[in-house]
């Protein structure tokens, strides 16, 4: 457990590097986040002003409600790519800009709005599974079903920026690298989020008992230190998802050309995704 751990830091630390040299890098999940708070936005103002599921989802609600994954997929899946994109680059040495990552996406547009639709169905049907009102099994079966999912699509930006095949091909490759490099493939993606977990539950809990305390002394205070705080997880939260497209770039050209990047030479790539 200690060494899988320590592997996860170190792939932080590979991933961070590329980071600092490139924080430009970290525009991309912003305007992602940006841009997905507006689509809620759009859906979620009529869905109140209309009452659509006032009496359950129904027919329409269930196209409603596939709509709006669909909208919020594509967007995410767009500037993911944009993000991949540009960590490609600049793992293989180059110095891409914003333009370079959105245009990378813009011309792969027709592949990510099909897999955003497959993404949709399925985030809809496990969202379903896991719904309150069904029962236990069902609900460990929807998010077992999710975990796997994800596990399995997590190539599929890199495929789709990298190569010019359409949604299905780039699932199927993304399983195929995935077998390929079966075993501790997953601590990068894993150590990544549990160690941005761990940091996000201590900044939470220094939060919380801060602002306690300045409540204690002035109300305004209080909501400015909680202010703060909150930007803080915001940050973290761009961070990470940063850092998890330069890993994905990273993992699918060790995958394909069987080398790590510059960047991760010597360090815990070499071993975490060594095919089994």
């Amino acid at each position: 457990m200690f060494e899988k751990f320590s592997r996860s830091w170190e792939l932080v630390k590979a991933s961070a590097a590329v980071l600092r040299s490139d924080k430009e890098l970290m525009l991309f999940p912003v305007i992602s986040g940006i841009a997905t708070l507006l689509v809620l936005a759009t859906f979620i103002v009529p869905t109140f002003a209309l009452r659509l599921f006032e009496h359950g989802i129904g027919v329409f609600g269930a196209i409603w409600a596939f709509l709006f994954y669909f909208c919020q997929y594509t967007v995410i899946i767009f500037f993911n790519c944009a993000l991949v994109g540009a960590a490609m680059i600049r793992l293989e040495g180059g110095n891409p800009s914003l333009a370079d990552g959105i245009n990378i996406a813009k011309s792969r547009l027709g592949a990510i709005l099909g897999y955003a639709a497959i993404a949709a169905t399925v985030g809809l049907i496990l969202q379903r599974m896991k719904d309150g009102d069904n029962n236990f099994l069902v609900r460990m079966l929807g998010s077992g079903l999710g975990a796997a999912w994800t596990l399995a699509t997590f190539l599929v930006v890199p495929v789709l920026v990298h190569e010019n095949v359409g949604p299905i091909d780039a699932l199927k490759q993304s399983v195929s690298l995935l077998k390929r490099t079966w075993g501790e493939n997953a601590i990068g993606n894993v150590g990544i989020g549990a160690a941005f977990g761990l940091i996000m539950v201590g900044v939470i809990v220094v939060g919380v008992i801060l602002t306690f305390l300045a409540a204690m002394a002035n109300a305004w205070l209080a909501v400015i230190v909680a202010i703060i705080f909150v930007i803080g997880i915001l940050i973290l939260g761009v961070y990470q998802s940063a850092l998890s497209g330069i890993y994905s770039a990273a993992l699918y050209r060790f995958a394909t050309q069987g080398e790590a990047p510059p960047a991760f030479q010597g360090m815990a790539l070499q071993n975490a995704f060594k095919a089994k």
